[in-house]
């Protein structure tokens, strides 16, 4: 049978700040990380004359079409994935919101196995189809996971955690979320209270791996530099220090502020800013929000307006992606 979503709500994180900085919202608006919907009702309810929705997840998509009734022709879902916003919105953007990362609607299923906190099947694909989180662990070999691990997930103990993966799928293939989970805490000491479960690590760097995250991030962000109308509005919300930072690295880049050089790194040519940061520090949920949503914890918001300069090419060297993202992924 098909998962159906959690009766739980599903409060979409920074929401509030997100339309504090986008004030006064009109026009066409695509949330490229439609999920449960919070971002997209939130543009409507504040006067976005048009939201485009996309998702690669087909229960998005399903959930969408009921909720979505009463927005009538103001709201039109696509099927497919940020990286291709530009030629799936088919017209000038007046504004881009991007929710990186797993949606609370996925964690909430067992069945889409993102999650260790219930057994399910070791999956993590957001568009479920292609290779599995269980494909990744039971064919790569020992020094593919390690860096996995590693470069995704910032795992220190990525080599002994895959050196206990290989063990123990020579005995039986890892099926289910709380097999990994038992094989990765089994390699790590037990946390102190306040510190984060021992597999929440690697669980995000299978993920990223599985859904090629960093790629899809890249290629969404210069898609959004391309659809955007000058002054035009892009706010990007991330959830860890990695995905950050290529957001981060991108506006500078994108604004002409990577620094004017030094002794160690000479000064690169700067092109003509197409974006013009509104946030120069990324901004954090406050103490209700988190009270209310503790997902919000590790969330960071950055906006930024596009400039009228043409779109071009990113250097993505300069985008601090991981070494595995520069060279394909995996």
């Amino acid at each position: 049978m098909p998962a159906e979503p959690s009766d739980a709500p599903h409060i979409p994180v920074l929401l509030g700040p997100i339309l504090e900085r986008i004030a006064p919202v009109s026009g066409v608006w695509l949330d490229g990380t439609l999920g449960a919907g919070g971002y997209t009702r939130g543009l409507l309810e504040a006067g976005a004359d048009t939201v485009i929705g996309i998702d690669r997840d087909p229960l998005a998509l399903d959930m969408a079409a009921v909720w979505g009734k009463p927005y009538g022709d103001r709201l039109r879902v696509v099927g497919g994935t940020f990286s291709d916003l530009d030629t799936l919105a088919g017209e000038a953007l007046d504004g881009v919101v991007l929710d990186l990362g797993v949606s609370s609607m996925q964690l909430d299923l067992p069945e889409r196995g993102f999650s260790f906190m219930k057994d399910g099947p070791l999956d993590m694909r957001m568009s479920q189809s292609g290779p599995s989180a269980a494909d990744i662990v039971n064919t790569e070999d020992e020094g593919a996971l390690a860096d996995i691990l590693y470069h995704y997930g910032e795992e220190r103990a990525s080599r002994r955690i895959a050196r206990a993966i290989v063990k123990a799928r020579d005995e039986q293939p890892i099926e289910t979320t709380l097999q990994l989970e038992k094989i990765i805490s089994s390699q790590l000491p037990r946390p102190k209270p306040g510190q984060s479960h021992p597999a929440t690590r690697s669980f995000q760097a299978l993920r990223i791996a599985v859904n090629a995250e960093f790629h899809q991030l890249a290629d969404g962000l210069e898609a959004a530099e391309r659809a955007l109308k000058p002054g035009g509005l892009l706010a990007v919300v991330s959830f860890h220090s990695l995905e950050d930072r290529i957001v981060k690295r991108f506006l500078q880049l994108r604004s002409g502020r990577m620094g004017q050089g030094s002794r160690h790194a000479p000064v690169t040519q700067q092109d003509e800013p197409r974006f013009e940061t509104l946030t120069r520090k990324a901004v954090s949920a406050d103490e209700a929000e988190c009270a209310a949503n503790p997902r919000s914890r590790s969330a960071l918001l950055r906006v930024a307006r596009r400039t009228a300069a043409p779109a071009g090419p990113v250097d993505r060297s300069g985008l601090g992606l991981p070494r595995l993202a520069l060279k394909g992924e995996r």
